[in-house]
């Protein structure tokens, strides 16, 4: 018998969290999400999203931008101080300004509200895929991708974890795929496409510059000077590229 999963239920069905005042809304998709073997539960505030998203364990959380007490980034800041679970940020308007802040705090995708329940949960499954697959990373010869090992950085596809000088690095779902992606090709450029490809599975509508934004807040992270970077090089017109800072 398999032990339940901790992002899991008591009946091992995977867990998501709903964080939005629209308590008909919130119904709605419970009741449908149900229908696809998910346990759903809901906040209808600001903060009390972020008390519920940080007491347990979820398999994603779907967030919407504009909520009671404080809106849905404030709710993403804070989630992201101590939770790398998948989120899914639910924007009104469905822009670009929007979106890009969405991903710069960590969100994982985005998708506007009056999308349809399908779409919801196609996105919802995008980005819990992406999650298991990388966590059964390959090498290329069809032996499982374990660890990998830059420098000071190490990277393992197993637990998802990453840590730099033997610090644990916090990063998004989404960041840990690209960094998993490169470190993977490491020492050969990995394109936009390639990216994308990777991570969003192209089920879906994106944007090139989702990738710059997530780049960008890797290199924060490790501590990369853009102009002068450790890590991650960014080959003009090309795309990025992971670089061992100790080999010429």
């Amino acid at each position: 018998m398999n032990p339940t999963r901790p992002d899991s239920s008591a009946d091992g069905k995977p867990k998501v969290l709903i964080i939005d005042d629209d308590r008909d809304f919130c119904a709605l998709i419970s009741d449908y999400l149900a229908a696809f073997g998910y346990t759903v539960s809901a906040a209808h505030t600001g903060p009390a999203g972020v008390d519920k998203a940080l007491a347990e364990r979820w398999e994603a959380i779907i967030l919407d931008v504009m909520l009671p007490g404080c809106d849905g980034f404030e709710v993403l800041r804070r989630i992201r101080k101590s939770s790398t679970a998948p989120v899914l940020m639910l924007t009104a308007r469905g822009d670009e300004a929007d979106q890009i802040v969405g991903l710069e705090l960590g969100a994982d995708d985005y998708l506007p509200k009056g999308s349809s329940t399908r779409q919801l949960l196609a996105r919802l499954h995008a980005i819990t895929r992406r999650v298991a697959a990388a966590g059964g990373a390959g090498t290329g010869d069809g032996a499982p991708l374990r660890e990998v090992v830059v420098a000071d950085l190490r990277i393992s596809a197993e637990s998802r974890r990453a840590a730099l000088g033997g610090q644990t690095l916090v990063l998004t779902p989404g960041e840990f795929d690209i960094l998993l992606s490169l470190a993977k090709a490491k020492g050969r450029v990995k394109t936009r496409d390639h990216l994308l490809a990777e991570i969003r599975e192209r089920e879906y509508e994106v944007f090139d510059r989702a990738i710059d934004v997530q780049i960008s807040a890797l290199r924060r992270k490790l501590g990369d000077d853009p102009k002068n970077p450790r890590f991650i090089r960014t080959v003009r017109s090309a795309g990025y590229m992971l670089v061992d800072p100790d080999v010429p």
